[in-house]
This record gives C-alpha cells, structure tokens and sequence, in this order.
C-alpha cells in the first residue's frame, strides 16, 4: 500500500491459511504491517534469507555449535556462569544461602546431562569487515536449553510466534530496543525517532505490531524497536521472556535495550533525569531475590557502566537538562512501597518517611520506579547491552503527590526520547 516514504503500510497481516494456489504440503507465514510474507515448506526446500537459518532454529545460528567444557553428570549445578550475573544456592535453613561461581558461561557442564549448550554472554562470532579487519557479533544468549526441543515457540503476549511469522525477516535488522510503560508514549517514541534518522514523515502511522493483542504495544522502523512493557515487575517480566526469545529467534547480534520511562526524585529538581547504575531493592542492595520453584534464587541488578557513560556524554551534548548517573531503587507498588503517605493504607508517619528516603539518598540512590531490577537481571542473563533512562517528575523528600500541569508534565516525559533519540543517531553516524 503506498504512503509516505518511510512509513509502514498499514494494510491488515496476511493469516497462515494456505492460499489455493499453494503448493500441497506448505504454509504460509503471516506477514506484519509493511512486511512481506514468506511461504515456507515443511520438510522440504526452504527460502533461507542471505545468512539467516531456519527461524527457531540454535543450531542455525553462527557459533552454537562450539562445545564448552564438561563437568561430571554429579554436579547439581552449572560451575561457569555469566560474567555479569550471580546465582545463589538458598541456604539449608532458610537463609539467604551461598553465591555460586561467578565466571563467563552458564551451561558448562549441561552436555553431560543431555543439553544442548548455547552461546553465552560475552561470546561472539567474529567475521571480516570491507577493510579486511575482524569485527565481533554479540548474540542474545538464551538460558533455557528446553527451547531446543519446541517444535515451534508461540509468543502469546506478543501474539507472535516462530510457526506463523519469519522473525529474521521481520526484526533481524534491530539493534536498538527501546521499552516504556505506555503503549502511548512507545508509539510516540517510534513516532519521534523515525522523525529523527529521516525514516519517516510527519503525520506517518505506524502500526502496532502485536496487534492481535492487548497486553502489549511494539512498533518499529529502522533498526529500532519499540515495545511497551506495563507497570511493574511481573509486567515487564512477561514482556522481557518474550522479547529476548524473539531477538533471539530473530538471529538479531549487538543489541542495546533501553528502558525509558518516568521516576520520582530524591533530592533532584522535578524534570532531572536519571541513567541508572545499579538498581537495588527497597532494602538498598543491587539485587533482584525471585522465589523459582519454592527455592529463593538471587540475580545482579548491576547495568552496563560503559553504556551509562556514552548516555551522560550524549547528555552534555545535549545541555538541555539536569542528567545524572545514580542507583535507582525499584520497589514493588508505587504506595507503601515507596514510603508514600497518600495511599489507601499507611501505618507509618512523616518522620519514618522522611528518614527513610534520606537513607536512601545516602545509599546512592536517586530516583524509585518499579521495573529496573528484573528488567537489569534478565539483560544480564541473557548477554545483552542494557540502560535505564527515567526522567522525575517529582522531588519525593517535599512531596508524595505529582502536580506539575500536564503541559509540564508532557515534557518531562520526552527527555529520556530526547536523550536515548540522540545516542541512537550518533551510534548509527548521524550526528
């Protein structure tokens, strides 16, 4: 369908139903918006796209194949595991247990036990560049040897999946992910950042992608996805599961994931904005303590610093804004949980309040939300490139309750775009 140029048509998907015309023993892949469509046959030959395998396929993926060392079949638990990641033992007595290893592979040893193993964060696929000099492809890495054996993996949230859609035509180009709450503020997101990489035009639709559901929004253009995540924890956990298997499935290589949203201050001027080096609990550690299968596991919620530097750098380069680079406390609602004196239930007083929240200050950190921990232990985990970008929309030590006019509070809320708009150009040599 024509449009504007650098707009995504907008025409509905083609469904999976074979066409008459086709071949008996095929299907058909659904196609997105702006997308084509891709007939694949079962068992038989298929259009393999310029350096791409079969989608859902590891194996296919350049680099999977190498074997990591062997452990004895005894060992309950891998001995290597992410750089950027620790693994807790829960202790026999109900403890806060024992931290395991910390090294660079998490499946060593697994082949013993019938596994297959992946490539692990930190691990890369080294190819030649036009100048003949060697460059390094970092790929998502997946914690979950049990997606080996799926014949097919459905996204349900995203109402995508690897049987119905070809995921290394549709995202294998992303190098930028972009994820906020509002399904609004991530369409105006893409809206903005089609604007600035010339992309796109005034005015232009994009269509949302995972429109075959109301859980979440996702957009692209370019090398940049869009995806809205919720609000909380549980929320962006979901979303997180699905987006790396779909990065994943993608065949996608050196991705950065940014979480932009909105925060409340401690001791910053409404309208600051935060780049997070560490997110921690509302007890001040940088960790994330998750109950799997009734035992407590817990995760580093440490972000990339390097990423954190080139964000302020593009800040100052900016200078339209107060931007500072400070531990963010993630809390699991937005009332009690961060010491707020306004909400249905408070058995605290001012005073507990106030000193509560200075000690948090004190501790380093700078502003409260309530997805940064999961959202840093999951990218950890899965080898990825990851930044938390808030703005603040208010100064918690004068204030629980946001009042600023909404013409305020809109721009506010564009910052962290601005910010995150401007690293993305100057990462692709626009600026």
């Amino acid at each position: 369908m024509p449009g504007a140029p650098g707009c995504i048509p907008t025409a509905p998907g083609i469904t999976a139903t074979a066409a008459p015309s086709a071949r008996p023993g095929t299907r058909r892949f659904r196609s997105l918006p702006g997308a084509q469509g891709v007939n694949r046959a079962r068992g038989g030959a298929v259009p393999q796209l310029a350096g791409c395998g079969s989608a859902g396929s590891p194996a296919a993926r350049p680099g999977t194949a190498s074997r990591l060392p062997r452990f004895p079949a005894a060992d309950p638990l891998p001995r290597r595991l992410p750089a950027r990641a620790e693994l807790w033992r829960p202790g026999a007595r109900g403890g806060r247990g024992v931290k395991l290893v910390q090294q660079s592979l998490l499946l060593a040893g697994m082949e013993e036990r019938g596994y297959k193993t992946y490539m692990a964060p930190g691990s890369s696929n080294e190819k030649k560049t036009d100048d003949g000099q060697a460059s390094k492809e970092n790929f998502i890495h997946l914690c979950n040897p049990h997606l080996e054996k799926m014949k097919e993996d459905i996204l349900y949230h995203f109402a995508l999946g690897t049987g119905t859609h070809d995921f290394p035509t549709l995202f294998g180009d992303v190098k930028f992910v972009c994820v906020g709450g509002s399904p609004s503020r991530m369409k105006a997101f893409i809206a903005y950042i089609a604007e600035e990489l010339g992309l796109g035009s005034p005015g232009c639709d994009y269509p949302n992608i995972c429109a075959g559901t109301d859980r979440y929004a996702m957009y692209k253009v370019g090398p940049v996805l869009s995806v809205s995540h919720g609000m909380g924890i549980p929320s962006i956990s979901i979303m997180l599961h699905e987006l790396i298997k779909l990065l994943y499935h993608a065949k996608c290589s050196d991705i950065t994931i940014i979480r932009i949203g909105t925060s409340g201050g401690i001791g910053l001027e409404p309208g600051s904005v935060v780049i997070t080096r560490q997110s921690v609990d509302a007890t001040f550690k940088p960790q994330l303590e998750q109950v799997v299968l009734g035992k407590t596991v817990i995760r580093s919620t440490n972000l990339d610093e390097q990423l954190a530097q080139e964000l302020m750098q593009c800040s100052k380069e900016i200078g339209q804004f107060n931007t500072v680079i400070g531990n963010t406390m993630c809390t699991l609602d937005f009332y009690e949980g961060q010491g707020r004196l306004d909400g249905a239930i408070c058995l605290y007083d001012e005073e507990e309040k106030l000193q509560y929240l200075k000690n948090a200050y004190e501790s380093g950190v700078r502003n409260i939300e309530m997805e940064s921990s999961v959202f840093a232990a999951m990218c950890n985990l899965s080898g990825v490139k990851a930044a938390v970008v808030c703005v603040t929309l208010l100064n918690r030590l004068e204030g629980d309750q946001i009042s600023s006019p909404h013409d305020v509070l809109v721009e506010y809320q564009q910052r962290p775009q601005k910010l995150v708009g401007y690293f993305i150009k100057k990462n692709l040599g626009k600026i």
